[in-house]
């Protein structure tokens, strides 16, 4: 039986806690308590119960109750050493500071007791040193300035957890609504295990004898999130439960760890900050020069009669990108006309009157491109952001999330909330943490997906191809109010890159439009911000924007078969 579990995910979700040490004939604890976040909200509600009864009503209130819903969750249950069974000393504590509740829960017991100066700002109700270990650390926080865990250092918070760990076991969660700070006894008495659950999944439930936890009972969301557990626990899907080194710290939020840290021999503290935080603002990149060679093949069972055809096959000449040579080519000769679209993009269309079997187009470019800056002089963006009239209207078509049902929405906006909230609303963290994540949580698996595929799709299956994950992007970077608009090119992969199968065709990505910075790029499907190894070549609302080749058959044909080949070469 875990005396000590917590959870935090990405957005809100509705877990069933049913704590089968309260069945009849079971031996009961003597006491629990389970403290959240409703709506995340700053402040935190606590059901607890000392001296529990078997099949208490308290217990199948949060075993049903459709109302329990958080990203963050703290229970406990007791088994006491010493002081009286009471509300006043079953855990989690909550206390307010710096404008939020706090809580705490400890998965041990000091071996002397924990006395607080007579003029300590925060006093216990209870008779416990876990309570007092709490006041302790708020103290400590508020002398310090710091309103909330995101403020404080890691390093400096799992020194006063070792220090305070000499009295005995310390093994605890510290929670303020946002994010869940989770510290492991040095010594090794008892445990702290992280399972990370990743989605998609069906149905998830795990627990003990003693209780169990459902996800998923009161409903299915595609979150990613973290569990953490005083042991390891059975579930019905694959759990890697990895146990926290003695006296290492870990600070979580929204589902992702923020932070680690561990002991150093001088009894300092070491941190390692998250992939997402550590990979911010790329250095700048030298420029780069291309040789692009873009083949495509239509074959036909019968002569096509009459075509036409729009070809954008054109990369981008401007401040960051400088064409040196551009050629497109038909293997049947026809009519055609050039012109600038209204995103844009230079176009050629064709009219074929000529009888063909096959059409090869090609086109042979040479392109240097030139890293921009993804900040602005001076200002820091946060979101939500604001734009004046007149901008708005020719952003317009960037800020209109696809047409999909509303409780599909909904929940993507939610998703999308998630990254905003765990990066503290700032607007190039929120992207670049948006951008990392969807390049590791989401598989690169060609042929699982089509044209129609829905964004909502993929973020449910986590998987898909470039395509996919730029309409993602997109569509997540709308529901925020960023401008987005889809971009197709090509990307330099490499000569022995893993993923070449993306330079041997056209690549698709993202550029959100920054304020006094203008559009930038970003690539999930390989977690980068576009620099000097993207060759912009159309852009659009959608892909339909900006398709490099389309066509129509108006006479003739039959089954058509296709081929492209793409060799993006650095020169």
């Amino acid at each position: 039986m875990p005396n000590l579990l917590a959870m935090s995910f990405e957005g809100e979700l509705a877990p069933s806690f049913d704590l089968r040490c309260l069945h009849p004939g079971a031996k009961l604890p003597d006491g629990w308590g389970l403290g959240f976040y409703p709506g995340g909200e700053p402040s935190a509600q606590v059901l607890k119960e000392a001296a529990p009864a078997a099949g208490s009503i308290r217990s199948e209130l949060v075993k049903a109750w459709q109302h329990l819903e958080s990203s963050l969750f703290v229970l406990h249950v007791r088994r006491a050493r010493w002081g009286q069974l009471s509300d006043a000393n079953t855990q989690p504590f909550s206390r307010s500071h710096g404008g939020r509740d706090w809580l705490f829960a400890h998965g041990g017991s000091l071996r002397e007791r924990f006395d607080l100066p007579p003029d300590a700002p925060f006093e216990p109700v209870g008779s416990t040193d876990t309570e007092r270990v709490f006041c302790e650390l708020l103290a400590r926080f508020a002398a310090r300035g710091w309103r909330s865990l995101g403020e404080a250092d890691p390093a400096v918070v799992r020194t006063w957890f070792a220090e305070l760990n000499l009295r005995g076991s310390m093994t605890a969660v510290l929670a303020d609504g946002r994010d869940l700070c989770v510290y492991a006894d040095q010594s090794g008495d008892g445990g702290a295990y992280l399972w990370h659950v990743a989605p998609p999944y069906g149905h998830v439930a795990f627990g003990d004898a003693d209780l169990s936890v459902d996800l998923t009972t009161r409903g299915i969301k595609s979150r990613k999130g973290v569990v953490v557990s005083s042991e390891p626990l059975t579930s019905d899907e694959p759990a890697d439960w990895q146990r926290l080194a003695p006296g290492e710290l870990v600070v979580l939020r929204q589902g992702a760890v923020r932070s680690r840290a561990w002991p150093r021999a001088d009894g300092g503290s070491e941190v390692a900050r998250s992939t997402a935080t550590a990979s911010r603002r790329p250095e700048a990149a030298a420029p780069s020069t291309y040789a692009i060679t873009h083949r495509t093949v239509y074959r036909y069972a019968r002569p096509v009669e009459r075509s036409t055809h729009v070809l954008r096959l054109f990369p981008f000449h401007d401040r960051s990108q400088t064409v040196l040579e551009n050629r497109v080519t038909l293997s049947v000769d026809g009519k055609s006309a050039e012109y600038d679209d209204v995103f844009g993009n230079r176009v050629r269309r064709v009219l074929l009157d000529a009888p063909y079997t096959e059409l090869c187009i090609e086109a042979t470019s040479r392109v240097t491109v030139t890293d921009a800056p993804l900040l602005p002089l001076h200002a820091r963006s946060t979101i939500p952001l604001v734009w004046m009239p007149w901008q708005r209207h020719m952003l317009q078509p960037y800020l209109l999330p696809p047409e999909l049902p509303d409780s599909q929405l909904a929940e993507l906006g939610e998703y999308a909330m998630s990254f905003v909230e765990r990066n503290d609303y700032d607007l190039l963290d929120t992207l670049l943490d948006l951008n990392t994540s969807m390049f590791e949580q989401y598989a690169y698996r060609q042929g699982s997906t089509g044209l129609h595929t829905t964004p909502f799709e993929v973020y449910a299956q986590r998987l898909g191809v470039c395509q996919d994950f730029a309409n993602l992007f997109l569509c997540l970077a709308r529901l925020l109010s960023i401008p987005a608009r889809y971009v197709c090119g090509y990307v330099y992969t490499g000569p022995k890159a893993t993923n070449r199968a993306q330079g041997e065709a056209s690549h698709a990505w993202v550029e959100v439009y920054l304020p006094e910075v203008g559009w930038r790029g970003f690539d999930p499907t390989n977690g980068r911000v576009t620099q000097t190894d993207h060759v912009r070549v159309a852009v659009g609302r959608s892909y339909v924007d900006a398709t490099p080749t389309s066509g129509t058959i108006y006479v003739g044909g039959g089954s058509e078969t296709l081929e492209v080949d793409v060799r993006c070469e650095r020169v």
